[in-house]
């Protein structure tokens, strides 16, 4: 039998993913250069497979290399949610945390879950409203942590996931087609909302917004029931939904970007280590991948994963 891979080679490993660069990594796990090196070859050795390959002055992720990375973040995960659960000076207090509803939909079981097995003595609570109302929550001291989404307008947030804006119609109804489409939006303060709209008027389409909500679930039974067209991140597809693209005539959107915005707390390290948790667990988490516009088999994507890229990870073709 194989012996175990070793966790301080496979934490060095995304450490050089993350910063894109074998000295930068040194500095991250406090080793020298030559003993960061080392360690992947050893790396190598025990995978058998080369993880880098030379591009230029770089190097860059083989896909085996690519591969091992999804593995190794959640070896390391799981390794800190071990040894939290048999921590006697576990975090313990109570947070306050704020997402919007679609966020929550996709993405908060996972989070919680897990979260709650590694910190059983924290209780959170939750709040769900869309992205402007937590920004003002997070001013006024109401909030000690939000997950929204990313808008330069709205201040700093750490973009922990990007994901597409799709435009979705029902996949049982020609929507799409009407001479004059009807929309459902977010309330006049969003952004995608506004990205939508700036698409549909320099394409020249003629348009009405029938349904205007905060709610994904309303924005959502607009869709599925043929009433309307409307944008959504890609984690809040459902089935019964079509992705329309350049093909049925409607122009790409901009990416959505998931933040996390922090507030003034008394308790930092709780709000610390529930954001770190967060950006780990959105970065395994995977959603619906599609092949074309319009051809969604959702039986068979809810197995599929997407690749996700971090600012300066080393990717192949980099």
């Amino acid at each position: 039998m194989k012996s175990p891979l070793d966790l301080d080679q496979l934490q060095t490993f995304i450490s050089i993913a993350d910063t894109g660069s074998f000295t930068r990594a040194a500095e991250e796990v406090h080793r020298t250069q030559s003993a960061v090196s080392m360690q992947m070859r050893r790396l190598e050795e025990r995978i058998g497979k080369p993880l880098f390959e030379k591009d230029g002055r770089t190097n860059r992720l083989t896909e085996e290399g690519d591969r091992l990375l999804s593995y190794a973040r959640r070896l390391l995960f799981l390794n800190r949610e071990t040894l939290a659960a048999f921590d006697d000076r576990r975090l313990e207090g109570t947070i306050r945390i704020g997402t919007p509803d679609d966020y929550a939909d996709r993405f908060l079981p996972e989070i919680m879950a897990r979260f709650a097995r590694s910190n059983p003595r924290v209780e959170l609570t939750v709040i769900c409203e869309p992205t402007p109302g937590l920004v003002e929550h997070i001013k006024r001291g109401n909030l000690d942590l939000a997950l929204v989404t990313h808008n330069d307008a709205h201040g700093q947030s750490e973009v922990v996931r990007r994901e597409p804006l799709l435009w979705v119609t029902s996949a049982n109804h020609a929507t799409h087609e009407q001479d004059v489409l009807p929309m459902a939006f977010g309330r006049p303060n969003c952004i995608w909302r506004r990205a939508a709209v700036d698409v549909l008027d320099r394409q020249n389409r003629d348009y009405r917004i029938l349904f205007t909500s905060f709610s994904a679930t309303v924005i959502t039974a607009a869709v599925l029931s043929g009433l309307a067209i409307s944008v959504l991140p890609e984690c809040a597809l459902r089935p019964g939904m079509r992705v329309l693209g350049d093909a049925d005539g409607f122009g790409a959107l901009p990416d959505c970007r998931i933040g996390i915005m922090r507030g003034q707390t008394s308790r930092p390290e709780i709000v610390e280590a529930l954001a770190r948790h967060i950006s780990e667990s959105l970065d395994n988490i995977s959603v619906p991948l599609g092949e074309e516009a319009g051809s969604f088999d959702f039986a068979a994507l809810a197995f599929a994963k997407m690749k996700r890229t971090k600012p300066n990870q080393i990717l192949p073709g980099w």
